[in-house]
């Protein structure tokens, strides 16, 4: 009974601790405070870095890059510290916390960024195939949605043919969650109208 309701305590508290940090609107309040005004109104209408850098500031994009990585990354540290045992669910909630922010009206980013640095929390080698597919298909292709969707998918093969099996649930999860928050991507690839990074759309 008591290692029940401790795992139940802590599930919640490495929960709560994904979503404090992954709910963070980094991208948001770096183009407020640059003068670039609300980065919701701008491009996509999306908080993270693609959208930021529609505003033509490469250092502000990467700025935020940076930033919704790491509201994925310590998170996951700070549960294998504290929760070791639920850090799935830190890593899930800090993609949520970013995709479905309370201070923005639960309109937020599609978490690919947030992620990346989850999957450098959890294994380094998950962080390492995530940024390498990443990278390959946006430098292939120059279409980030496509990028981050095959980062996704990628994490999770990993994580199953690596055997760590008590976290490929959590990044399948998050793989579905990130792909359904692109289904407005999906349908402009389909439509062959997704705009390449670089563009003004």
């Amino acid at each position: 009974m008591d290692i029940g309701t401790d795992f139940s305590i802590n599930m919640l508290w490495a929960a709560l601790l994904g979503y404090a940090f992954g709910s963070i609107p980094f991208g948001l309040i770096l183009a407020k405070l640059a003068g670039k005004g609300d980065i919701r109104q701008q491009g996509s209408g999306n908080i993270g870095a693609t959208n930021v850098l529609r505003t033509g500031s490469k250092g502000l994009a990467a700025a935020t890059l940076l930033l919704d990585l790491a509201k994925g990354l310590v998170p996951v540290l700070l549960a294998y510290r504290y929760f070791p045992q639920e850090v799935g669910f830190a890593a899930l909630f800090a993609v949520i916390g970013h995709c479905f922010p309370v201070w923005l009206g639960f309109k937020g980013g599609k978490g690919v960024a947030t992620n990346a640095g989850v999957c450098f929390g959890l294994a380094w080698q998950l962080g390492a195939i995530y940024a390498v597919v990443w990278i390959a298909v946006l430098a292939i292709t120059r279409i980030s949605s496509l990028a981050g969707m095959a980062a996704v998918v990628a994490a999770t093969v990993a994580a199953v043919i690596f055997g760590w099996t008590a976290l490929s649930g959590f990044l399948a999860i998050i793989a579905v969650l990130v792909i359904w928050l692109h289904r407005e991507n999906i349908k402009r690839l389909a439509a062959g109208t997704e705009p390449k990074v670089g563009s003004k759309g």
